[in-house]
């Protein structure tokens, strides 16, 4: 009888850029504006099983730039990939998803989302590296502090 391999496992399957939009509503007028624009970046993280021992995890980015009021341009973009882990203790599938693979994702999202900028007409946009260990680590510590405390039983 052939022994179940028990061994850990973590294997890209595939990344992919799952989602992207370039948005300019207010051209051409705001493109003559010689103000510097203020930009704005937001990154989210998710992670869904997508099969036995398959998931997908995406990275998502939101550039907005303003004059003023006004928006310059606003990307959208999901870069995600699919990636096969087994064998992994639970308590350290959490890290995985949230730490290892966006860290593996997030380089093909800053590229995109630069060629998508600079392909629009703009300076590329330099989205910085990120610790998505201390990111991950804030939201653990933000999701601890939101949940309610177990009531004490004293004796």
């Amino acid at each position: 009888m052939a022994e179940a391999n028990l061994d850990p496992v973590f294997q890209i399957q595939r990344v992919y850029l799952k989602d992207v939009s370039l948005e300019q509503p207010n051209s051409p007028e705001i493109l003559l504006n010689p103000e510097q624009p203020a930009v704005d970046i937001q990154l989210g993280v998710d992670a869904t099983p997508v099969a036995e021992g398959l998931f997908e995890v995406s990275v998502t980015a939101t550039v907005q730039t303003k004059i003023g009021d006004k928006t310059v341009f606003l990307v959208e973009a999901k870069q995600a990939g699919i990636f096969e882990i087994r064998n992994i203790p639970a308590d350290q599938m959490g890290a995985i998803l949230g730490i290892a693979c966006p860290q593996i994702v997030y380089p093909y999202l800053r590229g995109n989302v630069a060629d998508v900028i600079q392909r629009g007409g703009f300076p590329p946009v330099h989205m910085a590296e990120i610790n998505f260990q201390a990111m991950y680590e804030q939201q653990q510590a933000q999701a601890a502090a939101a949940a309610p405390a177990a009531p004490q039983i004293i004796v």
